[in-house]
Formats: structure tokens, C-alpha cells, sequence
């Protein structure tokens, strides 16, 4: 079960002897600035595509160092970084290999069309608004969305958390400028500061272990919700959070709550366990951004009973947009590691490019390796995805296919504050399920921005924030995020489209198409 049953590694040190990993005189890390976002790309993808670098066969901790190393901080202390390294490199992994194994093994059911992912949790964590109350919040609206989708889709729902290490951010310009001052850009607490201020933006090592710790201690209490009794079956009519138990979201949940929970009372009267496991704990996985590779590299074990190498700090990992190059330095380190990874997929994306990744990162073709998270609004994802779907499916590779209805939405209120419209994210989410639909091919999962807080940052839902709310509760160090009930909106969405579809798998001449 995974946040429960380690699998044992061969130590707490790195896979190579630490005085080789992180010897001074080894290369340096050294960062590539983001290229410039007014450029168009479409020559890079279409070099890329046709003159794609063979599969290297030669993989090694420190391999990704010859890389072009796009998004990574300038450190000015080279030996405090080698320090923090060292440090870091005592520490015990954060997650265990045998628990990335069994999510690689669902989503292997979810790419099938089996089983649905869903993926949530923060735009970035903070140092400042660790606490125990936000991450119960957010955990416990993963917990009713779960049942949501699982009622609606009659099947298992994999819930994998944002969280325990989503701190690093990718930006598309290394500099920030506010009245004519001009500062490196905040690329997530485990790098630098978030606040305005030239002391706050320079880079420093040391934030990475306190990134560490907060991830450890997130973890151990997610474990402790997961499997204390917290988020045992018994207890779904009492998961609504105050601000939505009146609203028509919770409203809604509790319908289905006490439908949930009359059904459990007849399996206890007709003499059927209900203190099973499965229906007194659930298995929940962490995962983030492949981002700052320093910190990567030095939680990255060998799991004694494979031999395989393992990044510790997260079950699930994924590489973004402006990271992805065939022959860049994030590419180079994920295909060495055996955890699931995702890839961010936009419509820049060129079918043949995605093809030749996915076999650079999957080799074997093993099912549930790779998750591809395509990020690129409604109109682009009725034109784009198709041809995605078609050349993977046509090159016979195994991937589950998800919607990041988020990345693709985001827009600048009047007021200057970066928002999403629901409208958007739904539609964006309708054109998957569609495209899927005509293609013959399984909708896999959903990948959302989320948190269990009543927060104002995207507009719209049954309970409408406009752009005048937006400034009462808008908490977000990055990107807006979706609110506890428009959260649950989304999952009843959802959750009828998998009911429709799992009527018309039953009967194939009804459409599992509808008006959401």
C-alpha cells in the first residue's frame, strides 16, 4: 500500500560513493537561462523532430551535467552548495521505491481505461503557509473528489497529491522588473524568496533543506490521514469542509455521501466485511516538478531488491514545457530512473517529437511509465491532441492520457492579478473527453491546481467569484488556484462524463458525449 510499505534500499547515500558525487573537482551545476517567450519555437520543434539524437545508452548520476541545463538557479557559493549536497546526502529518502512500483502499476490500469488519475494539489508550496490544517484541507477535498469520480465511473481512482515537494518553479524570464528595479525571478521557496527584495531573490542552498524537512513532515501526516482512520469509507458524510457543507457543491456530496454510506450499512447487514483495508484506508502518492536537479540527484537511491535507481523525493515525477528537450539536461535524468514521470505537453508540441520522448523515457514500452498531461486550452486540444493520440498509438506505445485544463486558462484580470476561468478549465475538459471519444482512446486522468482553502483566485463556479472578489482571498505565490468548491464542481463534471461513458462501453450505440 503506498505511504505504508517500504521497500527497503541498499543505504541513505546516493548510488555512487558520495566522494564521487559530489567532489568539488567534479563538473560544476551551472544554470541556462529560459529562452526568450517572444521568440516562437516552432523551428526549435521542428529541428528537433527532424534531427532527434539517437537513444544514448550510457546513464549515470552525474550524466545530465553534460546536458544543456535549462531553469536552474546560479548559485554564487559553489562550495556552500557542495556543502548543503553532502548534507542532504545523510538524509533518509523522502518515498520508498516499492510505493512508486505500485503507482506505476495503476496507472498502467489507468491507461488501459481502467482506472482514472487524479492529480492535485498546489501551484507551488510555500514555507509560509505550511500547516497541518492546510494540508488536512486539501487532502480531504482529494478524499471527496476520489468519491465522487469513483461513484460516477465505477472504478478505481488513483489520487496523487501536488504535494511533499512541489516547490520549485519554472519561469519564462530569469529577471522581474517593478518600477524600474530589476531582480532575479522567484523560482519557488527551496530556491529563493518570494518577496521583492534583493536579498530575498538570491538563490540560496540551504533553503533545499528546509524543503526537504517540510516535505518529510507533509508526508508523515498525509500517512497518518491515509491510513489512521482519517480517510476510512466510514467517515465520507463527515469530509465536507464549512464553507461548502451549504453550498450546492456540498449539498450535492452529501446527497451522494448518504448514498455511499446506506450502501455500506447493507453490506454490513448482509454479513460483508466493511472493516476490510480498502475500505478503511487509501493509497495516496506524492509527486512534482523534475526541476532543480541538484536537490534530485542527491535523494536519488538504488532499491536493493531491483537494482534500479530511484528518486526518493517524490513517488511520481513529471518534466515540464520549457524543460522537455530531447537532448537537455531534465531528460537526461529522468530516463534514468525508474519512477513514473509525466511529461507536460502544450500545442507546441510536434507529434513525432512527443513519439521519439516517450522513447527516450520508456524504452521497454512499460505500461503506466509515462503519463503524458496535455496543457493547451479547449479550441488547441480539439486541433492538437488528435494528432498526439495518433502518432503515439501509431508508434504502438503505452501512455495514460491527462487533462491539465489549468496551464492553458490563465489570463490577467483588470486589477493585474493572474486568474482562470471555470468556464475555460470545463470546456478544456470537455474537448478531452471529446477527443478521446472520437479517437477510441482512454481519457486517463485529470491534473488540477487545487486547495482545500476558501480561496478567490479563479473566477466563476456555482458559487461565482468575479473579478471584484478576487483581491479578498487571493492567496497563491504562483498561479491560481481552484477553491475547495469549485474543486468538487469539477469532480461531478467529471464524473458524469465517466458515467456516460461507462453506459455506452455497455451499449455502444449511446453517445457518452454531453453539454458540460
Amino acid at each position: 500500500m503506498a505511504l505504508t510499505s517500504p521497500s527497503f534500499l541498499a543505504s541513505k547515500s546516493p548510488l555512487l560513493p558520495r566522494r564521487h558525487l559530489l567532489r568539488p573537482s567534479l563538473k560544476p551545476i551551472t544554470a541556462v537561462h529560459s529562452a526568450d517567450p517572444t521568440k516562437s519555437t516552432k523551428s526549435t520543434a521542428a529541428a528537433a523532430s527532424t534531427s532527434s539524437p539517437s537513444i544514448p545508452t550510457q546513464w549515470s548520476l552525474e550524466s545530465w551535467k553534460s546536458k544543456k541545463a535549462l531553469q536552474l538557479p546560479e548559485y554564487a557559493d559553489q562550495n556552500d552548495l557542495v556543502s548543503v549536497l553532502e548534507t542532504l546526502s545523510t538524509f533518509p529518502p523522502v518515498v520508498f521505491a516499492g510505493e512508486a512500483r505500485s503507482l506505476e502499476e495503476k496507472l498502467g490500469q489507468a491507461a488501459l481505461g481502467n482506472a482514472f488519475l487524479l492529480q492535485g494539489g498546489d501551484c507551488a508550496e510555500s514555507f509560509k503557509e505550511f500547516d497541518a490544517n492546510n494540508i488536512r484541507d486539501t487532502f480531504r477535498v482529494l478524499l471527496q473528489m476520489g468519491v465522487v469520480l469513483m461513484f460516477g465511473g465505477q472504478m478505481p481512482i488513483i489520487k496523487v497529491g501536488r504535494m511533499a515537494g512541489q516547490f520549485a518553479k519554472p519561469r519564462s524570464d530569469p529577471f522581474e522588473e517593478k518600477d524600474g528595479v530589476k531582480l532575479p525571478s522567484y523560482r519557488g521557496d527551496n530556491i529563493n524568496g518570494d518577496s521583492f527584495d534583493e536579498k530575498e531573490r538570491v538563490p540560496d542552498p540551504h533553503r533545499m533543506i528546509r524543503a526537504y524537512c517540510q516535505s518529510v513532515a507533509t508526508l508523515n501526516l498525509l500517512r497518518a490521514f491515509a491510513t489512521g482512520g482519517y480517510a476510512a469509507m466510514q467517515r465520507v458524510t463527515q469530509w465536507n469542509l464549512d464553507f461548502t457543507e451549504h453550498s450546492e457543491q456540498g449539498d450535492r456530496y452529501c446527497e451522494l455521501a448518504h448514498r455511499v454510506d446506506e450502501a455500506m450499512g447493507f453490506m454490513a447487514a448482509a454479513g460483508l466485511s466493511v472493516g476490510h483495508p480498502v475500505m478503511t484506508t487509501t493509497d495516496f502518492w506524492t509527486s512534482h516538478e523534475c526541476l532543480l536537479l541538484p536537490y534530485e540527484q542527491v535523494l536519488t537511491r538504488e532499491d536493493s531488491t531491483t537494482g534500479l535507481y530511484y528518486d526518493c523525493s517524490a513517488h511520481m515525477l513529471w518534466v515540464g514545457e520549457r524543460t522537455r528537450q530531447l537532448d537537455g539536461a531534465h531528460v537526461e535524468f529522468l530516463r534514468g530512473v525508474a519512477n513514473p514521470l509525466g511529461i507536460k505537453v502544450s500545442d507546441k508540441m510536434d507529434p513525432s517529437e512527443l513519439v521519439r520522448l516517450i522513447e527516450i523515457l520508456n524504452p521497454r514500452n512499460k505500461p503506466g511509465r509515462i503519463t503524458v498531461i496535455v496543457r493547451m486550452g479547449a479550441e488547441n486540444m480539439r486541433v492538437k491532441l488528435p494528432h498526439l493520440i495518433r502518432a503515439v498509438r501509431g508508434a504502438g506505445q503505452v501512455v495514460t492520457w491527462v487533462s491539465d485544463p489549468m496551464h492553458g486558462n490563465t489570463i490577467k484580470a483588470p486589477c493585474g492579478l493572474k486568474t482562470r476561468s471555470f468556464d475555460a478549465i470545463r470546456a478544456e475538459v470537455r474537448a478531452f473527453f471529446d477527443v478521446h471519444d472520437d479517437e477510441g482512446s482512454h481519457p486517463g486522468g485529470i491534473h488540477l491546481e487545487m486547495t482545500g482553502q476558501n480561496v478567490t483566485e479563479c473566477l466563476g463556479g456555482s458559487r461565482t467569484i468575479t473579478y471584484n472578489d478576487l483581491g479578498s482571498r487571493y492567496h497563491t505565490h504562483c498561479d491560481p488556484r481552484l477553491n475547495a468548491s469549485q474543486s468538487l464542481e469539477l469532480a461531478f463534471i467529471i464524473a458524469e462524463r465517466l458515467r456516460r461513458r461507462r453506459l455506452a462501453s455497455r451499449n455502444p450505440l449511446a453517445s457518452s458525449r454531453s453539454s458540460i
